[in-house]
C-alpha cells in the first residue's frame, strides 16, 4: 500500500506545514478548553489530555490522507487529539465528556476510550497497552492498513511487545506509532527500563525510527508506510498532567513554536479554533 508521495511545485512544504497546523490548533484548542472545565468541575472523571502531543496525529491524519489510506485506527487513552486529527465529531467528543448518550462512546468511554466508527477509530478499552495486540489481530484477520497508537509506558507491557513481534513475523501493514512523552503518570523512563523501544523493535526486525515530534520530520518518515511493519519513538512533550487539570511546569512547547513560525497566519487560526471549540462547548452544554 505504502508510496513515496511527493508534494506537487504548487502546494509548498509551507502549505503541508499549515495544513498540519490547522488540525493541531483544533486539537489544542480543544484541551485547553476542556482543561477549563474541569478547573470550574463541569467535569468531575478523570481526563487525559493530548495537548503538547497533537502534531504527531495531526501530521499522521495528514500524510494517511495525501497517501489515499483510510486505515483502522486503534486509539490510546490519550487520544482526543488522535480523534479529532481524523475528522471524529467535535460535538460528540464534547458529549461523552459530559457523559451523555450523544457521546462518541454513548457515555459510558468517558475520557480513556472515545470512539469514531464512521472513521474507523477504535476506542481504547482501559486496559493499558491492551490496543496493540487488539490492533495487530485486527490487522492480521483483515490485512487493512492499521494505525495503532500508544504511549512508551504502555508499549512496555509483555502483551504489547509480543504483538509487535507477531506483527513482524507474519509482515502486517501495520504502523505502530509510540508518543513518548518519557512519563509513566511522574515516572520517567529512566527509572522503568534501561532499552528503548525502537532498538526493542529493531531487534524483532521491524523498521524503526527514534525521532522528534517536529511534524515535518515525523511527515517524512511516513513514506512507505503499509510495506511492512514500521514503529516510529516520537519524543514528546505533555502539557497537562497525566490525569486532571494540573500542569507538568515550563518545558518546551511544540505549539508555541509553529504558531510563531507562521506568525500574524498562525495566530489568526489559533483564534478561530478557539472561537470554534468554546461555541461548540456552549452550544453542547446548553442541552438538555
Amino acid at each position: 500500500m505504502g508510496r513515496n508521495y511527493k508534494r506537487s511545485r504548487g502546494n509548498s512544504l509551507k502549505d503541508l506545514r499549515l495544513e498540519i497546523f490547522k488540525k493541531a490548533s483544533l486539537c489544542r484548542n480543544f484541551e485547553n478548553a476542556l482543561y477549563g472545565k474541569v478547573q470550574e468541575k463541569i467535569i468531575k472523571f478523570p481526563v487525559y489530555m493530548s495537548a503538547g502531543q497533537e502534531f504527531i496525529a495531526s501530521t499522521v491524519a495528514v500524510k494517511m490522507k495525501e497517501l489515499g489510506v483510510n486505515p483502522d485506527i486503534f486509539i490510546q487513552h490519550r487520544g482526543h487529539s488522535t480523534y479529532l486529527a481524523f475528522n471524529g465529531d467535535i460535538s460528540q467528543l464534547i458529549d461523552e465528556m459530559l457523559g451523555r448518550k450523544t457521546g462518541c462512546s454513548f457515555g459510558m468511554g468517558g475520557s480513556a476510550s472515545i470512539q469514531s466508527k464512521e472513521n474507523k477509530i477504535y476506542g481504547h478499552d482501559g486496559l493499558m497497552g491492551n490496543q496493540v495486540p487488539i490492533g495487530v489481530g485486527a490487522c492480521f484477520a483483515s490485512k487493512i492498513p492499521t494505525i495503532v497508537f500508544v504511549g512508551d509506558s504502555a508499549a512496555e507491557e509483555d502483551y504489547s511487545l509480543s504483538s509487535i513481534g507477531w506483527a513482524s513475523t507474519k509482515k502486517l501493514p501495520i504502523l505502530f506509532i509510540v508518543e513518548d512523552n518519557n512519563l509513566s503518570i511522574l515516572t520517567e523512563k529512566k527509572v522503568r527500563r534501561n532499552w528503548e523501544m525502537h532498538d526493542v523493535a529493531n531487534g524483532m526486525r521491524v523498521k524503526s525510527f527514534n525521532i522528534s515530534d517536529d511534524p515535518m520530520v515525523i511527515y517524512k518518515h511516513l513514506d512507505n508506510s503499509f510495506d511492512e511493519p514500521i514503529l516510529l519513538n516520537i519524543n514528546t512533550v505533555r502539557k497537562y498532567w497525566h490525569a486532571g487539570a494540573g500542569t507538568d511546569g515550563e518545558n518546551f512547547d511544540r505549539y508555541e513554536e509553529e504558531m510563531k513560525f507562521f506568525g500574524t497566519e498562525g495566530k489568526e487560526i489559533d483564534k478561530y479554533n478557539k472561537n470554534l471549540v468554546l461555541e461548540a462547548w456552549k452550544k453542547q452544554l446548553g442541552k438538555q
